[in-house]
């Protein structure tokens, strides 16, 4: 009687409590908002119709297809947003003035982005008298009124495509090397950078191959919403009539040809007014999604 309580009390100091079951913690659900996807349905569909509008349904931009200033309607693709002053086709007009303010904002965009990473990357990882250099040629650029540039530049040289792009570029290349020098100091300091150092890696190595890949995001980022304040650029110097020459369609130059008549046909206004403004809003909105999903400094 006595061995068998002594075993049944060895027996239960030797067992050991069982470990509680980890708790489920449900994966937080990431919510987009609806605004993100119209965006980008809205940029996809403007895309593609500017690529695509050699091929589609519609007539040329410079020719008349009607009487002038007829209502939209839907009598034919054509006459769906109705014709402008002299009777072509604002559809039409709409689809391959897109074409004008999409390369702009884009490649000025790209040049200013590849440029001005490149010259804030620089300054910010070797500093000293460079730096100084690069904050001191961003912050002369930045004093310099972008619009006086833009006029200047279009009264000296011949308003063309090309004018617009060395203009627009000079204007959002200090915007880029003022990032890229800021992120740049940044991720200098971090550890991975100072092993790179102390491993013996090189400047030019620890810059393009440890720096350059998180400091790329957010300049990716900053991107989009350049292009959207190049496309409003665009358009303010074609409606001021120094931006593309007709009969080729801008935006702005069809803001600026209907003026004089919005109070009896406010279409010849609102229509591009309205592609200028959602393709404003979905860049910005592409641009603080792009932002929040890989932008490393916000999660850190």
């Amino acid at each position: 009687m006595t061995r068998s309580v002594v075993e049944d009390r060895t027996g239960s100091q030797d067992e050991q409590p069982a470990d509680p079951p980890a708790p489920l913690v449900p994966k937080a659900k990431k919510s987009r908002s609806i605004l993100v996807y119209l965006s980008f349905g809205w940029l996809v569909t403007v895309l593609l119709a500017a690529a695509l509008a050699n091929v589609l349904p519609i007539a040329s931009y410079s020719v008349p297809v009607g009487a002038p200033r007829l209502s939209p309607s839907f009598e034919s693709l054509d006459l769906l947003l109705g014709t402008d002053t002299l009777g072509r086709s604002m559809l039409s007009r709409i689809i391959y003035g897109a074409r004008v303010s999409l390369l702009v904002g884009t490649v000025a965009g790209l040049i200013g982005f590849v440029v001005g990473s490149f010259i804030g990357l620089v300054g910010g990882y070797f500093g000293r008298r460079l730096d100084s250099g690069v904050t001191l040629l961003a912050d002369a650029m930045l004093a310099f009124p972008p619009l006086i540039l833009l006029l200047a530049l279009a009264s000296v040289l011949t308003p063309s495509i090309p004018t617009m792009l060395l203009g627009l570029t000079l204007v959002v290349i200090p915007g880029f090397i003022r990032l890229a020098r800021a992120n740049t100091m940044a991720w200098s300091s971090r550890e991975f950078v100072r092993a790179a150092r102390n491993m013996g890696a090189g400047h030019w190595r620890i810059l393009f191959k440890e720096i350059l890949p998180n400091v790329l995001a957010p300049l990716a980022a900053f991107l989009p919403i350049i292009m959207a304040a190049l496309i409003v650029a665009e358009g303010s110097l074609s409606f001021l009539g120094l931006g593309i020459p007709p009969p080729q369609p801008s935006w702005g130059g069809m803001i600026g040809d209907g003026k004089n008549y919005i109070a009896d046909y406010p279409y010849l206004v609102f229509v591009p007014s309205l592609a200028i403004f959602f393709t404003v809003f979905a860049l910005n909105q592409a641009g603080d999604f792009l932002r929040n999903k890989f932008d490393r400094t916000l999660h850190d």
